[in-house]
């Protein structure tokens, strides 16, 4: 999985895995709108790696991903980021709001999933 030092590891989030319907439309989004990479492992499971943290997508029944981790994302450009989000296809579950340290929205991915985007005031 993460390729720091096990002690460096100790308490921190190393990995972590959503559901998805539908594997192949979910690398195509986050390949797409983040650049991640993915390895499959057979037709049910396929990890990522964002550049920092590695996770993992697997095969689950439409509408069983909601009620997951939140997962935030940081953007430099959070206009941006958000306007790849929604050419790619995600829902926008919560318009951009302001919040103690920045801004940030909320979407769904192909599968369900909601994730949020942050970035500085």
């Amino acid at each position: 999985m993460s390729t720091q030092p096990q002690a460096e590891q100790h308490h921190r989030i190393d990995y972590i895995e959503l559901p998805a319907p539908n594997l192949v439309e979910v690398k195509r989004f986050y390949g797409d709108v983040f650049g991640w990479r993915f390895e499959d492992y057979g037709p049910d499971y396929t990890s990522f790696h964002d550049g920092r943290l590695n996770g993992g997508f697997f095969k689950a029944p439409s509408g069983s991903s909601r009620g997951g981790p939140l997962l935030v994302l940081y953007s430099r450009d959070l206009e941006a980021t958000l306007a790849r989000v929604r050419e790619a296809g995600g829902q926008i579950i919560k318009d951009t709001f302001s919040f103690p340290g920045g801004r940030r929205f909320h979407f769904a991915d192909p599968g369900g999933n909601e994730l949020a985007v942050w970035t500085e005031p």
